[in-house]
C-alpha cells in the first residue's frame, strides 16, 4: 500500500500538504472518480497541532507589522464534556465545522493585515492546514454545513492579537477537532 511506502519524513517535508497529497495519491483512481477513504491516523492531526503551537509561539514574539484594528470572531474553545457527550454527532460536527469556518475567516484576515514577512509564511501554512483539516473531515463523511449554518453568539468570542488568534487555533484543534475525530464512525475499529 502506498501509505506504507511513504516515509515519515514526508510529514515534515510539506506542512499541511501531506494530508492533501495522501488523498490525491492514495485514493484517486485514473479514469473514474473515487470516494475519499477515511484518514484516521491521529499523527496527521498531531502534526497540525504541533504546527499550530509553533505558530502560536512565534506570534507571541511579534512586535511590529502583525496587528489589525478590528477584533476578530473566533470559536469558543472550552469543552464541557457532559454537554459535548449529550449532543448528537450532527450537532458536534456542525459545531466543529462552524468553528473551522470562523478560524479560516480570522486567519484569512490576518493574512491580509500582517506585514511581517517572516510571520506571513506561518500564517499561510496555518490557513492551508485548516483547508487540509476540512478535507480530512470530508473524508470521514463529516460534511460542511451550508451557507445558512451559522455560529451562535455563545459559541464565539473576539480576539485582537495574533497571539490570541493562534492560541485559539491550537486549543480548538486540541479540543473539539480531536474529540470529533476520535469519535468518527469511519475510524472505529469495527467500522473500518
Amino acid at each position: 500500500m502506498l501509505t506504507q511506502l511513504l516515509p515519515l519524513f514526508l510529514l515534515s517535508f510539506a506542512p499541511g500538504f501531506f494530508a492533501v497529497l495522501l488523498m490525491i495519491l492514495e485514493y484517486s483512481r485514473l479514469g473514474r472518480p473515487a470516494l475519499l477513504r477515511p484518514i484516521c491516523d491521529s499523527r496527521v492531526l498531531d502534526r497540525f497541532i504541533r504546527e499550530a503551537r509553533d505558530t502560536e509561539n512565534a506570534m507571541r514574539t511579534c512586535k511590529e507589522g502583525c496587528g489589525w484594528t478590528e477584533p476578530l470572531a473566533v470559536p469558543f474553545t472550552s469543552v464541557n464534556f457532559n454537554e459535548w457527550e449529550s449532543k448528537d454527532s450532527r450537532e458536534q460536527e456542525e459545531e466543529v465545522q462552524s468553528g473551522l469556518r470562523l478560524l479560516t475567516q480570522a486567519i484569512s484576515t490576518a493574512r491580509t493585515t500582517v506585514t511581517n514577512t517572516g510571520l506571513q509564511e506561518l500564517i499561510d501554512t496555518s490557513y492551508s492546514n485548516l483547508y487540509s483539516i476540512r478535507q480530512i473531515l470530508k473524508s470521514l463523511n463529516i460534511q460542511e454545513g451550508g451557507p445558512s449554518a451559522s455560529v451562535m453568539p455563545g459559541e464565539m468570542w473576539q480576539v485582537s492579537s495574533l497571539a490570541e488568534l493562534f492560541r485559539v487555533h491550537t486549543n480548538f484543534l486540541r479540543g473539539k477537532v480531536r474529540l470529533l475525530l476520535s469519535q468518527a464512525k469511519a475510524c472505529q475499529k469495527n467500522g473500518s
